[in-house]
């Protein structure tokens, strides 16, 4: 489900750039998690009779995490490669997979993938993007936090109805940013229904087998077969939007892999999560 979900977002990112060039990262960010919502909505019915007063933070917070993970990252793929980008921004969960380890020393292989980033970046050749850099850098802390909250949330609720509650907090979050863009973008015909398919792919299949795949998964091990995502980046950037990456920058890619492969090798999670999606009993109101 982990691997599926990372082919579909990179996917789906890759597709999205034709949108960016329309209406903007904020407003494809935007119309994305709108028809995002109308589908899980569709599939999946919120489960809002189940909900506590402490799930409405979470829930919450991870809706505003998406939402500016989404922007930020569309941010910068508008103005770097996707499998740079994805290597930025992967920084942030394998950073949480370093710090959630029992051990210190997994606190090295961040340093290392930062390596590799440089790598991928080429500074020296006077191309670097610093804003491109601080987009994917903002996209990689959300996408760290929206792991945690992601499983947090995963373990409340069945299946994606979880999803179907923070995607419209996402929407909602977007809008500022995104509304303008839209309005004031070159807004052909194709827009809506590109967006729509794309909002298909990710959020609705992508986050919602990444929330199934988090409740079978501790943060470490997920974060370390997230590893994998910079290569599919650099693949599917390859095959979609023609970016080619130099020798230098697949050096760059397989030290990030290395890295993100070595920060935790195991991670099953050893409690079981407690799923209620129904609503609390007379005794839990109390």
């Amino acid at each position: 489900m982990a691997v599926v979900a990372m082919i579909s977002v990179q996917l789906s990112n890759a597709l999205s750039v034709p949108v960016i060039e329309q209406v903007g990262p904020a407003g494809t960010a935007w119309l994305r998690m709108c028809f995002g919502a109308m589908f899980l909505w569709i599939i999946a019915r919120p489960a809002i009779r189940s909900l506590r007063g402490k799930d409405i933070p979470a829930l919450l917070a991870l809706g505003v995490v998406t939402g500016f993970m989404t922007t930020c990252f569309l941010a910068a793929v508008e103005r770097m490669p996707l499998g740079t980008t994805v290597a930025i921004e992967f920084l942030g969960p394998l950073t949480v997979a370093g710090l959630m380890s029992k051990r210190r020393r997994a606190l090295v292989w961040p340093l290392l993938a930062f390596v590799g980033v440089v790598l991928l970046t080429e500074p020296w050749r006077g191309n670097f993007d610093a804003v491109g850099v601080g987009f994917a850098a903002a996209a990689g802390t959300c996408w760290g936090l929206y792991n945690v909250l992601t499983q947090h949330v995963g373990d409340r609720f069945s299946g994606i109805s979880g999803l179907s509650l923070t995607i419209p907090v996402a929407a909602l979050t977007t809008l500022p940013m995104g509304l303008p863009q839209v309005i004031g973008g070159t807004f052909t015909w194709w827009v809506l229904p590109a967006a729509a398919g794309i909002a298909l792919i990710t959020p609705v299949i992508a986050f919602g087998l990444e929330m199934m795949a988090l409740r079978r998964m501790s943060h470490t091990a997920f974060g370390t077969l997230l590893s994998i995502e910079p290569a599919f980046g650099v693949v599917i950037g390859l095959l979609v939007l023609a970016q080619a990456p130099s020798l230098v920058q697949v050096v760059g890619i397989a030290i990030v892999v290395i890295a993100g492969a070595a920060a935790q090798r195991s991670g099953s999670r050893t409690e079981e999560p407690t799923v209620t999606d129904a609503p609390p009993s007379a005794s839990e109101s109390r």
